[in-house]
C-alpha cells in the first residue's frame, strides 16, 4: 500500500497547480459575474493535455485514468478555478465513449474531448424522476432507420457550450416489450431540441438548463454503442467517474478556502498584537476543517485507484463515500473560512464567500447526501432498502 503519487502524477499536479494559479479565483469570479465562460482556461488546459489525461492515447489522450483526471479537477479548484464541465465532458462523456462507444464514435468524438475543442454534456435528471432512471419519462422510439426522442431534462450543465448532449432515454425492448435505458448522442442544434436557462443562486461560469425534446430525430448511429444492450453498462460507467471528480473538485475548493483563511489569520493582529490565528477559537475550527478535507482526499484516492483497477463494485462504494465526505468537508471549509475572516469573509476581495453557493450545491448534486447514506446503509451495512 502506498499513498505516494507516481513521478508523472506529481508532475501533473504541479503543472496544473501552476496553470490554475496563473488564472486564479478573480478570473473565475469575473467570468461568472459577466455571464461568460472560462474559455481561455479551458482552451489552455486542453492544449496542454490536461483535459484528456484519462482518454486513451490512440485517440489523442494521455492514457491515464480517473486518478489523473481527479488530480486536474482538484488542483484547478484549489487555485480557485473549479471547472464543472471537467466532470461532465472528460469524466462522464469521454469515459462512456471510451468504454462503450463504437469505434466510429470514439474516433469522431474522443480526440476533440481530449484537446478541449469539443464538449459533450450529460442529460439524465428529469423534473419528475430526478436521477431515478427507473422512472425516466424521456422515451426513444424507432423511426425508420433512426430514432425519435421525446421528453424533458433539468439541471443540465453547459448545454450552451457543447456540441452534443448525451441523453439518457428509455427504449422498448422488442423481445420483451419492456422499457430499457439507452444513451444517445444528440447535437445541441438538433431540430426539436430546445432549452431554457435556469436562474441559479450559484456564482458559476457554467449555466444550468431545462431541456425539451419534441420529436428530436437522430440517425441510427446516434445510439451509443453497438446495440441497445450497451445502455445500462454505459450509464453506470459514467456515474463513478462523476462522483470521484466531483469529490476531487470539492476537496480542492476546501483546500483553497482553508489556505485563504490561514493566510489571513496569520497576518491579522488584534487584541494586544497577537495574530488571531493564535487563538484556539480561530485555529481549531480551521484545523478541524483541514482534517476533514484531508480525510476526503484519502477516500478520493482510494475510489480512483479502485476504479482505474477495474474494480467497479468497490469503486462504487468508495466513490459514493468520497463524494459524501468531500461535499461535507468543502461546505465546512468554506463556511469556516468565512467565519474566521469575519466581515472580510463576506467580501468579494477575499474570495471565499463567492464559493458558498457552489459548496452547498455539492451536498445535493450529482447525488444527494441522503441518497448516499441510503446506498451505504443498504449495500455496506446490509439494511433493508428504505425507498
Amino acid at each position: 500500500m502506498t499513498f505516494d503519487l507516481t513521478p508523472e502524477q506529481d508532475q501533473l499536479r504541479d503543472a496544473v497547480r501552476a496553470l490554475g494559479r496563473r488564472y486564479g479565483h478573480s478570473y473565475f469570479v469575473e467570468k461568472a459575474r459577466a455571464g461568460e465562460h472560462t474559455t481561455e482556461l479551458w482552451a489552455e488546459a486542453g492544449r496542454l493535455g490536461y483535459l484528456g489525461v484519462n482518454i486513451p492515447t490512440e485517440y489523442g489522450g494521455g492514457g491515464g485514468g480517473i486518478t489523473e483526471l481527479a488530480i486536474v479537477c482538484e488542483e484547478l479548484a484549489a487555485a480557485g478555478c473549479p471547472l464543472l464541465l471537467l466532470v461532465v465532458s472528460p469524466a462522464i462523456a469521454a469515459t462512456v465513449l471510451a468504454r462503450h462507444g463504437t469505434e466510429e464514435q470514439r474516433k469522431r468524438h474522443l480526440p476533440g474531448l481530449a484537446d478541449g475543442s469539443q464538449k459533450i454534456v450529460f442529460a439524465i435528471t428529469e423534473p419528475e424522476a430526478g436521477s431515478n432512471f427507473h422512472r425516466l419519462g424521456t422515451v426513444a422510439r424507432r423511426d425508420g432507420d433512426g430514432w425519435l426522442l421525446n421528453g424533458r431534462k433539468c439541471y443540465i450543465s453547459g448545454v450552451d457550450e457543447a456540441g452534443h448532449v448525451l441523453v439518457v432515454a428509455r427504449t422498448e425492448d422488442s423481445s420483451t416489450g419492456k422499457l430499457k435505458p439507452a444513451l444517445f448522442l444528440v447535437p445541441t442544434d438538433a431540430a426539436g431540441l430546445t432549452r431554457s436557462k435556469l436562474d441559479m443562486e450559484i456564482l458559476s461560469p457554467e449555466n444550468q438548463f431545462l431541456l425539451y425534446l419534441d420529436d428530436v430525430r437522430v440517425p441510427a448511429d446516434a445510439l451509443l454503442g453497438e446495440s441497445l444492450d450497451a445502455g445500462l453498462p454505459a450509464l453506470f460507467a459514467g456515474l463513478n467517474p462523476e462522483r470521484i471528480t466531483v469529490a476531487a473538485m470539492g476537496a480542492g475548493t476546501g483546500r483553497y478556502a482553508i489556505e485563504r483563511a490561514s493566510e489571513y489569520t496569520v497576518t491579522r493582529k488584534v487584541w494586544g498584537g497577537r495574530s488571531i490565528g493564535s487563538h484556539q477559537g480561530v485555529s481549531h475550527p480551521l484545523a478541524h476543517a483541514a482534517v476533514q478535507v484531508e480525510l476526503a482526499r484519502l477516500m478520493i484516492q482510494k475510489a480512483a485507484t479502485l476504479y482505474d483497477a477495474g474494480r467497479d463494485l468497490e469503486a462504487g462504494v468508495a466513490g459514493n463515500m468520497a463524494k459524501y465526505a468531500a461535499g461535507e468537508a468543502a461546505a465546512l471549509a468554506v463556511d469556516t473560512a468565512v467565519q474566521v475572516l469575519g466581515g472580510a469573509g463576506m467580501t468579494t476581495e477575499y474570495g471565499v464567500a463567492t464559493l458558498l453557493g457552489a459548496v452547498r450545491a455539492g451536498r445535493i448534486a450529482p447525488v444527494s447526501r441522503e441518497m448516499i447514506l441510503n446506498f451505504v446503509a443498504q449495500h455496506v451495512l446490509g439494511q433493508d432498502k428504505s425507498y
